[in-house]
């Protein structure tokens, strides 16, 4: 069985405030886009010669640290730990860039519960699976059913990001990723938690020419600060005709939003990875 983790941006970012376990609570807009992982298990055989309930092969983007430590493979323990699953070889080929606010790792693991949700009939329902994928990441929950969201708490506590708005359907979508990994830890070491004015969820439904001057990443002056090449991705995109750029997450992945598709991109950025995509 296969299927097809997607990535995702935030449309604002802030950091409203600290609280007593040392963790933040936030405000953001996730906003689902189509880059994709794919996932793929096989049950494995009994006679196959494993000590793991588990294993995995990463292909594709290259992934760091051990097997055990990957996610998806996190994941599997954590449903196993409550439910009878069969011993299984999994494949995750990574398409979707690491290290850079996308989501990846954290889309990955979701979508591994829901595989195995739907593969082995465990019929959990997605609130379930969603307070499952919340002890992964904190923003594993948004990728359970994967629609856009308005999230705070740590992220985990999610609701419909409804209301009037100019939506993006038919935009285009620039992702620029530089050979850059900002420490999350660093990041929110920076941030001075302050609740703004307007919350994003309001601002996103106002039409995107308002976004500019209005929707914010928190940590975006700490992070240019440190790393002055991100934010010189996010000037360049404007000057190419993106009707609005930030930084997503913790970076370092800038993204850019155009009306119509914009002219070859990956020129501009020979050392990034960079991604066209339609909305």
């Amino acid at each position: 069985m296969t299927v097809f983790p997607c990535a995702k941006i935030n449309l604002g970012l802030n950091i409203i405030e600290r609280r007593p376990d040392g963790y933040h609570n936030l405000e953001t807009v996730f906003y689902p886009i189509p880059l994709y992982d794919a996932l793929e298990v096989h049950p494995m055989d009994h006679e196959f010669p494993s000590d793991q309930p588990c294993d995995i092969k990463v292909t594709g983007i290259p992934v760091s640290g051990q097997d055990d430590e990957n996610l998806v493979v996190r994941a599997y323990q954590l449903i196993a730990s409550d439910f009878e699953l069969p011993r299984l070889h999994i494949h995750l080929h990574k398409r979707i860039p690491t290290q850079a606010g996308l989501g990846g790792g954290s889309s990955d693991a979701a979508y591994m519960i829901r595989l195995l949700d739907e593969r082995f009939h465990l019929n959990m329902g997605n609130a379930e699976m969603e307070r499952y994928a919340a002890r992964l990441g904190a923003d594993c929950a948004f990728f359970i059913t994967s629609e856009t969201a308005f999230a705070q708490g740590i992220g985990d506590i999610l609701e419909p990001a409804d209301g009037e708005y100019e939506g993006l359907e038919g935009y285009w979508l620039v992702l620029v990723k530089p050979d850059i990994a900002v420490s999350t830890r660093e990041a929110f070491s920076r941030i001075k938690p302050c609740k703004p004015a307007k919350s994003c969820r309001m601002i996103v439904r106002q039409p995107i020419s308002t976004w500019k001057d209005e929707l914010t990443n928190d940590f975006e002056q700490s992070i240019f600060e440190l790393y002055p090449a991100i934010g010189e991705i996010k000037q360049s995109l404007y000057k190419h005709g993106a009707a609005f750029a930030q930084m997503s997450g913790s970076g370092s992945c800038v993204y850019g939003i155009f009306r119509s598709k914009p002219d070859d991109m990956e020129p501009l950025f020979p050392q990034c990875q960079t991604f066209t995509l339609q909305l």
